[in-house]
């Protein structure tokens, strides 16, 4: 007697729920980054310091840690509308407060702290919006497309901010910021929906675990933890380089317009590979490969960008970088989620990102201790290089998961509207 078809319905309108939930991450990462390229302004505004202006981006990384398991938590036991909305809701509320605020610093860090809050409800939930919307061969590319708008907000926040100054002012460009974000939010909770009407994936891979239970096998799960010191180094290493990117170029005869353009580029970077890889993985149906192929080609964009002393050469490192780490982020969610099936994504997602969150922080303070004499961090970016080699290493070692062989040929969804 044959085995029987697997049969399941995949929607049109996943790509309008994605769309949502990619609006509300944008604006909130674009209010996280917006006074990287303004430092110097801001700090003269406030009439503080350059360090005090590095904590208003500084603070997400803090509250992510702190907020980091209840948000997943949220995500997990909630659902994605109303955990999801908590982050776009506090993103709007904040980000509109500190546009209305825009001249006093100590309300504006307030802001900014709310803003915060409100990002891990966002950023953990990427893989848990593929994976109730698109089927398993989808996946990888959804999850990319959520990390696509990281680094979209990203983007517009390093290049837009400094062109709006001069016409609307810290405070005035900070109030635009806010309406976008109030904008995003009303438009999240009018389009997003919480599933659709049946699973898109065959019968029973759409069953979880309940929160504590899956944290707990999570940690149990030997993969998982060599993924986990992956995006320790590899989400650290990326903090660090863009936090630092003007201060590790300039020592070389750089300009500060230089090392903006070449920071932007790495973003852009980031970008296309984030389109191009996870696409390319979910059609071979492989994920491991894919995240030893994007750390190898990270290190060599990394000592590129450590050594090279042409512009050109900067840039094009810069570049590689970018396509390679940040194409690695949505694959690692996605086998993340895999791997330690049936654990919820929100708690998978939220444990990758709190290793690189932590990182960060360590690597933003570690690169600034140990820099040289005339500001130059070669020592600390060849520490960071080694540290991805060993990362490289690690992935060697990487099985892949059998959830995603589930999602075979055999099993042909039914596409609806």
């Amino acid at each position: 007697m044959p085995a029987k078809q697997a049969s399941y319905k995949v929607y049109g309108y996943r790509w309008v729920a994605l769309v949502a939930f990619m609006l509300v991450v944008a604006v909130n990462q674009l209010c996280w980054i917006s006074f990287a390229s303004i430092t110097s302004e801001s700090a003269k505004f406030y009439a503080t310091t350059d360090l005090n202006i590095g904590l208003l981006s500084m603070v997400f990384m803090i509250v992510y840690v702190i907020f980091s398991f209840p948000a997943s938590w949220a995500i997990d036991t909630w659902g994605v509308r109303p955990a999801v909305g908590i982050g776009a809701g506090l993103t709007a509320i904040f980000a509109l407060m500190r546009g209305l605020v825009g001249d006093n610093f100590n309300l504006v860090m307030i802001a900014q702290i709310g803003i915060a809050i409100g990002q891990p409800f966002l950023l953990n939930a990427v893989t848990t919006v593929a994976a109730r919307w698109f089927p398993v061969e989808e996946r990888a590319t959804a999850a990319g497309l959520g990390t696509l708008a990281t680094y979209v907000g990203i983007v517009v926040g390093l290049a837009v901010t400094p062109m709006l100054i001069p016409a609307q002012g810290i405070a005035g460009t900070l109030t635009l910021y806010g309406i976008i974000a109030i904008v995003f939010a009303v438009l999240f909770f009018i389009f997003m929906r919480e599933r659709p009407a049946t699973p898109p994936c065959p019968e029973g891979m759409e069953v979880r675990s309940l929160v504590l239970k899956g944290l707990k096998d999570t940690l149990r799960n030997g993969n998982f933890w060599l993924l986990m010191v992956i995006f320790f180094i590899g989400l650290g290493a990326f903090n660090g380089v863009t936090t630092w990117i003007e201060n590790i170029v300039k020592p070389r005869g750089f300009t500060s317009a230089q090392a903006g353009i070449a920071g932007g580029l790495m973003i852009v970077g980031g970008i296309v590979g984030a389109l191009v890889l996870p696409t390319i993985s979910d059609k071979i149906r492989k994920r491991a490969p894919f995240i030893t192929i994007a750390l190898a080609g990270a290190i060599l964009g990394l000592a590129g960008v450590t050594f090279f002393g042409t512009y050109a050469l900067l840039l094009l490192a810069s570049f590689v970088l970018g396509f390679f780490l940040l194409s690695a982020g949505p694959i690692g969610f996605t086998y993340g989620a895999e791997i330690t099936y049936p654990t919820p994504e929100g708690t998978s997602n939220g444990l990758l990102i709190l290793m690189g969150q932590i990182s960060g922080i360590l690597f933003i303070f570690g690169m600034d201790a140990f820099k040289a004499a005339n500001g130059a961090m070669t020592i600390s970016l060849i520490f960071l290089i080694a540290l991805m080699v060993f990362s490289l290493l690690l992935s060697f070692r990487l099985r892949e998961a059998k959830t995603l062989l589930i999602g075979t040929p055999s099993s042909q969804p039914e596409m609806k509207k």
